[in-house]
């Protein structure tokens, strides 16, 4: 049908059947053909003839439209397709927040680099939420869906937040039972440019939300979590950070029972975000499907050998 649609845009461009055949090097008659055979397989008039021109029906305005529409993304697939089998090459410039870019993306770029020699990254760690198209970036990590229509989303992992402190920190402190007790505690906190900071807890069908205060406070995860490590107080951080130093006994989970967040509504999950053209670069294409598969095995490691313990 894709061939049939080309004659008769190749027609209505022309102004006629004779011009369109010298164009697509095919015989008048055979091009009339084409546009008969279109028109029986939609079952509506597109043209009317006559001797002097061609006219365009209702029908056939309202189909021209919608067929340029339709053979312009066709020609878009087919020449993404051809790249299918192409070995990926270029530069990815990659904007994602510190902590996520220091411990999950990279430690797993060599790897990708020596998969694909020929893609070059620029990666820049940043806690700023960028605009991608202004600052030339193909592939940005954040913490939520994009509220903006122009891009594309990826989730590369579901997060689950854990309040945790050192053995270290909780032997020397009061006793942490119930979300309420944090009021004793030093709380490391992730700065919102808030005057006053909570958290969220929820068990069964009770919430509550408590406010917390501590000596320390940081834009990105990595100062708290360091902080925790070496006794400094209780940090709510995501799972992916801890998992690792939890393992080791650096850090412990405190009131497991209860499902903390650090906003009332919003899961923190992890998503890459990209410009959103309908067919991906292949170096691009490929760098997501490696995240998404090393995020997930690492994960899902990580978790098995804490479960062990």
């Amino acid at each position: 049908m894709l061939n049939l649609i080309r004659v008769f845009i190749k027609v209505i461009d022309t102004g006629s059947f004779s011009k369109a055949g010298t164009v697509l090097n095919m015989a008048p008659s055979s091009v009339a053909r084409n546009v008969d055979s279109l028109e029986h397989e939609l079952g509506v008039t597109l043209i009317k003839r006559s001797t002097r021109k061609l006219v365009l029906t209702e029908d056939g305005y309202q189909f021209l439209e919608g067929a340029e529409k339709l053979l312009a993304e066709a020609d878009q697939l087919k020449a993404s397709m051809s790249q299918v089998n192409k070995e990926p090459e270029g530069v990815l410039r990659i904007s994602v927040f510190e902590s996520f870019g220091r411990q999950i993306v990279s430690p797993l770029l060599p790897e990708f680099l020596q998969k694909y020699p020929k893609i070059k990254i620029e990666i820049n760690l940043d806690n700023q939420l960028i605009d991608l198209n202004r600052e030339n970036i193909d592939l940005g990590i954040r913490i939520g869906r994009p509220a903006d229509s122009s891009l594309r989303a990826r989730k590369l992992l579901t997060n689950h937040i854990w309040l945790c402190a050192s053995p270290n920190y909780l032997a020397q402190t009061p006793p942490l039972i119930r979300p309420e007790d944090l009021a004793n505690h030093n709380c490391l906190i992730l700065s919102q440019d808030r005057q006053r900071t909570y958290w969220y807890f929820k068990k069964d069908n009770k919430q509550i939300k408590v406010p917390v205060q501590g000596n320390l406070c940081s834009k990105g995860g990595t100062p708290l979590l360091e902080a925790a490590v070496n006794g400094g107080g209780i940090v709510l951080m995501s799972q992916w950070m801890m998992l690792d130093l939890m393992n080791v006994n650096k850090l412990r989970v405190c009131l497991p029972d209860w499902e903390p967040s650090l906003h009332q509504e919003s899961s923190g999950e992890v998503y890459a975000v990209y410009l959103g053209d309908k067919h991906l670069r292949p170096a691009l294409r490929v760098f997501i499907d490696f995240l998404v598969k090393k995020i997930e095995e690492r994960l899902k490691n990580l978790n098995a050998a804490y479960k062990l313990k």
